[in-house]
């Protein structure tokens, strides 16, 4: 689910990478750019050809879509690293805005925090970016049938 992603370029390469990833069926956007804007159809690259993208979803539509699945906020620090997640469950990660975050709104149906451990002097990653790692690690894990834990 995307919280606020207003960057067409930023949406449409979450979307491709959602897409690559394999593990992603549903793409809710709240409060979003276009998601069939050029800018954002440009950079999903085919993506929105095998994704169901609900454009314009409401909070209370996300709630029901995800009922009965922890739903994971990504957030820059605190909670869970991204590697140290279950994602071989059917799970729902939340990705905010670049400028903003997450609104009160995602906080509140998240059931946890999850964040990519950083080592070097950046202060965060983009939204694309950080959505693209954490959803190729739940790839990753689907496929090996391994979390970071029992590697």
């Amino acid at each position: 689910m995307l919280d606020g992603v207003r960057d067409p370029g930023n949406l449409g390469t979450i979307l491709r990478a959602a897409e690559a990833s394999g593990v992603v069926r549903t793409v809710a956007l709240v409060d979003c750019a276009d998601a069939y804007g050029p800018k954002v159809v440009r950079a999903a690259m085919g993506a929105h050809f095998h994704l169901t993208i609900l454009a314009d979803a409401t909070w209370s539509e996300v709630e029901r879509l995800v009922a009965g699945r922890p739903v994971w906020l990504a957030e820059m620090r605190g909670g869970v690293a991204y590697d140290g997640v279950d994602w071989r469950r059917d799970s729902a990660l939340i990705v905010g805005g670049e400028a903003a975050g997450a609104s009160g709104e995602a906080e509140r149906l998240a059931t946890g925090v999850v964040s990519i451990p950083m080592a070097g002097r950046a202060e965060s990653l983009n939204a694309a970016m950080a959505a693209s790692i954490i959803v190729f690690e739940a790839a990753r894990q689907r496929r090996t049938g391994t979390t970071d834990e029992h590697r």
